[in-house]
């Protein structure tokens, strides 16, 4: 960002007096470029600066610590949503009215003593109109704030912890989701084009977006092999770590097109990036393992930051349809609708889902009302996320009649292999349940499997000997094409 002196150039003698005036530095120069030099030179004081931050009103402190956290600078549109605007006046009824004896406004406080200039920076969607902390002066606004409060200078949380009453049902996070992945993944393999519903905990779409991100899915939706035999062989909690790492550093995987009730239409396009990004940098307020209400975090970002995903502030050009009603949400009143359900559905949807959140319930069969992280958000920020180390696999069961049960926690290598030789039965719980046909036997041979493949597998990772019986109807169908009892 530019230097203070930067920041004072395009600003007028009066300006530069009145900077001089609220600071109560005298200004001797009587042209302006070295006017703006000595009063640069003034202001660049860390006894002085703490000095007038001082003095400044708590709401003038508050907007310099959401600057010092936005690393200096903030859109100009949040910003004066939040603090107010500048009014626009030359510089004859500038000095007529003297605003700043009676500012409007705390931006108008913080304008005229140069805490606060404004200017167009470059950012992800174009040239965009930023409040800012000139950058000489930053650190020692951020001491000064840092001196007064006794602490590091960190942004307030955003919203408030969660009351008891609202987390009287809670449903932890969990790996499910790998689950999911596993049985999307066998489906596919086998050449379905897509599931039973309710097959998954994770919406389809959901997941195969993911995957796709993952790289486990080509841009037409096909498993690729070796990144597939990777990505289930691994351990459990370096799976979804890969996930959740190829969520985080995604630009394609788009949150807000998968908003329940919303249907986004026409040819503008979103930053599903630097959104996930900005409200990852909000969730490191919040208190890792500390239950935390939902809906004041979403109204604390509406206050302080609600342009997190529009840098322009552009609230009309997107085309978002309310499902129920066919209208279109357009404009700031519909906020809560796009972007405050775009922030419940990241933490509640795919957050919980790759074991992120957990989430509570005041009562059965309400939406949630609160939620805690399982992680410390800036670890994604530095490369630094993992998850423990998880529980060993669960051995598979199989009856003499050819019906396999398959745990949750046994090998997803094992269950996807399974999976392509058998007909899929409804699982019960957390269990996953098959059972061998002529018809899957004779669909996976189509697909170059072979018997010997899913005998291996079976014999691999049961506790039990294989059933006689059932080894040698397999063996049989194999040999003669009979039907396997």
């Amino acid at each position: 960002m530019p230097d203070l002196l930067h920041a004072l150039q395009g600003h007028d003698f009066g300006y530069l007096r009145i900077v001089a005036e609220l600071w109560g530095v005298e200004l001797d120069a009587t042209e302006e470029d070295t006017a703006r030099r000595e009063l640069a030179a003034s202001l660049l004081d860390a006894d002085l600066v703490s000095e007038i931050v001082e003095t400044l009103p708590d709401e003038a402190r508050t907007a310099l610590r959401d600057l010092v956290a936005g690393e200096g600078r903030v859109p100009w549109a949040t910003f004066v949503r939040r603090f107010g605007e500048v009014r626009e006046m030359g510089p004859g009824r500038r000095d007529r009215e003297k605003p700043h004896h009676a500012p409007a406004s705390i931006t108008e406080v913080l304008f005229y003593r140069a805490l606060v200039a404004r200017a167009f920076f470059d950012a992800s969607g174009g040239p965009q109109e930023f409040a800012y902390i000139a950058d000489d002066l930053l650190p020692l606004v951020a001491a000064a704030l840092g001196a007064r409060d006794g602490e590091d200078v960190s942004p307030e949380p955003f919203g408030r912890p969660a009351s008891p009453r609202d987390r009287a049902h809670i449903f932890p996070a969990d790996d499910t989701i790998l689950d999911d992945a596993c049985t999307l993944l066998a489906a596919l393999r086998m050449g379905r084009e897509g599931l039973s519903p309710h097959a998954t905990r994770v919406p389809e779409t959901v997941l195969r977006d993911l995957l796709t991100a993952a790289g486990l899915l080509d841009e037409d939706g096909t498993p690729r092999p070796e990144a597939v035999r990777l990505f289930l062989e691994a351990p459990r909690h370096e799976a979804l770590s890969s996930l959740v790492t190829a969520w985080h550093a995604s630009r394609t995987f788009n949150e807000l097109r998968h908003v329940p009730g919303l249907v986004c239409e026409g040819e503008w396009a979103n930053d599903p990036l630097s959104t996930r990004q900005i409200l990852l940098r909000f969730l490191e307020s919040v208190p890792r393992g500390e239950w935390w209400d939902l809906r004041s975090f979403v109204a604390s970002v509406r206050e302080r930051y609600p342009d997190f995903q529009r840098p322009a502030g552009d609230y009309d050009s997107w085309f978002v349809r309310r499902v129920v009603d066919g209208e279109y949400l357009r404009g700031f009143e519909h906020w809560d609708e796009v972007d405050g359900a775009l922030i419940r559905y990241v933490i509640t949807g795919p957050m919980h889902w790759l074991g992120l959140t957990d989430l509570a319930t005041g009562e059965e069969g309400e939406s949630p009302a609160a939620f805690r992280l399982t992680f410390d958000p800036a670890s994604l920020r530095s490369g630094e996320f993992a998850f423990p180390v998880t529980a060993q696999e669960s051995p598979i069961r199989l009856t003499s009649r050819g019906r396999i049960e398959v745990p949750r926690l046994a090998s997803r290598a094992a269950r996807y292999q399974i999976a392509r030789f058998c007909e899929w039965d409804a699982s019960k719980g957390e269990m996953y349940a098959y059972h061998v046909t002529p018809r899957s036997l004779a669909r996976a041979a189509r697909q170059g499997l072979k018997v010997v493949h899913l005998l291996a597998v079976l014999k691999q990772h049961t506790a039990a000997p294989l059933p006689p019986t059932f080894v040698r109807a397999l063996k049989r169908w194999e040999a003669k094409g009979t039907e396997a009892r």
